[in-house]
C-alpha cells in the first residue's frame, strides 16, 4: 500500500531531496539512508503494528527514520523534544511499545523499550488491516492535547501524480499535520525540502535567499512576526513563489500589508486538522480572508455557524477523548465560519468564542482591528470572567514602541469604541513584551 511512494521517489535519482544544515541529500542519498534505518530497526526487532515514538528535531535523520517506519509497516508517534512530563504523559497516552531517539547529525540513534503493550482498539484495525499508523497529538493550546489516530497508507494516498517539484521550506514539524503534510507532498513531487533548526524571521528568510526557497508554508502569527521584525528587507527574497498560511485565523490587516510588501508573491489560505488531512483551497484573492474549501476525498457542510468536513483519509479516531463523527462521517471541526456563494471565512474556535451577556464576540475580529492601531505590533484577545457579564473581553499587546500602559488602555478602548459595538471593546488591556504563541507559532488563548 506504501510501496508506490518509494518507487517515485527512486525515479527522482540524484535532485535534492532534504537540506539540512545547509548540506543537500538527494533521493538517492535520502533512500540509502532510509535503508540504513530498516538495518537499524531489524536489529531491534521492530515489528509492523508496533508503536514506536520517533523522538527529535526535524532533520534529514528524522525524515529518514520516518520513512523506513512506515515503510515496516509500524504505528509512529512523531515527537519533538519535550518537557519531562509532557513526554511521560504522551507516551502513556500513545501506548507507546519503544523510543527512537534520533541523532540528527547522524551518530548512534538511541533505542528504548518501554516495557509496555499498546492494546488500544484502534492500533487494532491497523494490524488488521496491515497498514502502517501515525500517531499525532493536538497543540493543547485550548485544553488537554487530543491524540489523533491516522491511517498512514491513507494519508499517503492523497498525493497525486508527480507535476510541480519545489523547493519548499519545512517551517513546521513532524509533529504536526502540516508538517507531515510538506515533508510528502514535496517527496512525491520530487521537490526539495529544506530544513532549518530556528524559526526566527531573519533565518526564516536566510533560508530562502540561501536555498532559493519557493513555497514558505507558515503561520499567520509568524508572518505578522516578520513583518514586525523587517527581515525581508535584509535577504533576497526574489525566489519565492509562495506562501501558504494556516493553523489559525489570520488577521485581515497582516494579510493586506502583507501582500503589499511582498506583491510578487502569492498568498494562499490553508485549511487542515490532524483529525481529517489538508483540504485543497483556492483563495479569492491574495488580500482576501475568504477561500474555497473541498476537492477530491472532502466535503462539507456548515450546521448553525460550525464547519462540519467528511474525509476520505480522516482519522480512526482518539486514542483519549470520544470522537466528534456523526452518522454520515462528517467531523465537527468547532471552527465559526461565514460564507459568501461557494466562499468561506474561517471566524475562530467555537471554544473560544467569548460571551458577554449573551452576545458573541469573535477574537480575531477585535484582534484586526487592534492591529490596525500604529503603536500596536501584535494582539491576542480571549475572554475573562465576569460575575456580571458572564465574561469580558481582555486583549494583551505588544508595542511598536515603549508608552504608558495606562495611556495605550485608554487610546484601545477609544479607538476600539469607533469601530466595535460596546461590548466588543477590550475592558482590561495588558501591555507585554512576552511571547503570545506557541512553539508551533499558533496563538494562545486562555480563557479566565
Amino acid at each position: 500500500m506504501t510501496a508506490w511512494f518509494f518507487e517515485r521517489m527512486h525515479s527522482f535519482g540524484d535532485a535534492d531531496a532534504i537540506v539540512f544544515d545547509g548540506r543537500s541529500h538527494s533521493y538517492a542519498q535520502l533512500l540509502e539512508l532510509t535503508d540504513r534505518w530498516k538495518t537499524f530497526l531489524d536489529a531491534r526487532q521492530v515489528r509492523p503494528g508496533q508503536v514506536v515514538a520517533l523522538e527529535g528535531a526535524s532533520s534529514v535523520e528524522a525524515c529518514a527514520g520516518l520513512l523506513a517506519l512506515i515503510d515496516r509497516g509500524a504505528v509512529v508517534v512523531p515527537l519533538t523534544p519535550l518537557p519531562p512530563a509532557k513526554r511521560s504523559e504522551f507516551l502513556d497516552i500513545a501506548e507507546v511499545e519503544a523510543v527512537v531517539t534520533v541523532d540528527a547529525l547522524g551518530g548512534r540513534h538511541r533505542f528504548e523499550a518501554t516495557g509496555r503493550t499498546a492494546g488500544h482498539d484502534l492500533y487494532g484495525r491497523l494490524r488488521a488491516a496491515r497498514t502502517p499508523g501515525l500517531v499525532l497529538f493536538s497543540s493543547g493550546t485550548t485544553g488537554r492535547s487530543k491524540a489523533t489516530v491516522l491511517d498512514f497508507a491513507k494519508v499517503l494516498g492523497k498525493y497525486g501524480e508527480a507535476r510541480k517539484p519545489k523547493r519548499t521550506l519545512g517551517f513546521l514539524n513532524l509533529d504536526h499535520i502540516g508538517g507531515i503534510n510538506t515533508l510528502l507532498h514535496t517527496l512525491s513531487q520530487g521537490g526539495a525540502l529544506v530544513t532549518i533548526d530556528d524559526r526566527t524571521p531573519d533565518t526564516v528568510c536566510a533560508a530562502i535567499a540561501a536555498h532559493r526557497i519557493q513555497v514558505l508554508p507558515t503561520t499567520p502569527t509568524f508572518l505578522n512576526m516578520l513583518l514586525i521584525s523587517r527581515a525581508y528587507t535584509r535577504h533576497d527574497l526574489s525566489t519565492l513563489q509562495l506562501i501558504t498560511y494556516g493553523t489559525e485565523p489570520m488577521p485581515l490587516g497582516v494579510l493586506q500589508r502583507l501582500d503589499a510588501t511582498l506583491p510578487g508573491v502569492r498568498l494562499k489560505q490553508t485549511y487542515g486538522l490532524s483529525e481529517l488531512g489538508i483540504l485543497s483551497t483556492r483563495s479569492r484573492d491574495n488580500d482576501s480572508l475568504w477561500v474555497k474549501l473541498g476537492g477530491e476525498g472532502f466535503d462539507y457542510r456548515i450546521r448553525d455557524g460550525i464547519l462540519w468536513i467528511r474525509s476520505d483519509m480522516a482519522m480512526l479516531g482518539y486514542l483519549n477523548a470520544p470522537a466528534p463523527f456523526d452518522e454520515e462521517g462528517y467531523f465537527n471541526t468547532q471552527d465559526a465560519v461565514e460564507t459568501d456563494g461557494d466562499y468561506v471565512r474561517i471566524l475562530g474556535r467555537k471554544s473560544e468564542i467569548i460571551n458577554v451577556a449573551g452576545e458573541k464576540v469573535y477574537p480575531s475580529e477585535v484582534e484586526n482591528v487592534l492591529l490596525e492601531m500604529d503603536i500596536i505590533a501584535d494582539a491576542t484577545v480571549s475572554g475573562r470572567h465576569s460575575h456580571i457579564t458572564g465574561q469580558v473581553v481582555q486583549a494583551r499587546v505588544k508595542l511598536t514602541e515603549p508608552a504608558d500602559p495606562r495611556e495605550v488602555a485608554r487610546r484601545v478602548r477609544t479607538y476600539c469604541a469607533r469601530r466595535l459595538e460596546a461590548y466588543k471593546v477590550p475592558l482590561l488591556v495588558e501591555v507585554t513584551d512576552d511571547d503570545q504563541h506557541s512553539d508551533r507559532f499558533k496563538k494562545i488563548r486562555s480563557a479566565a
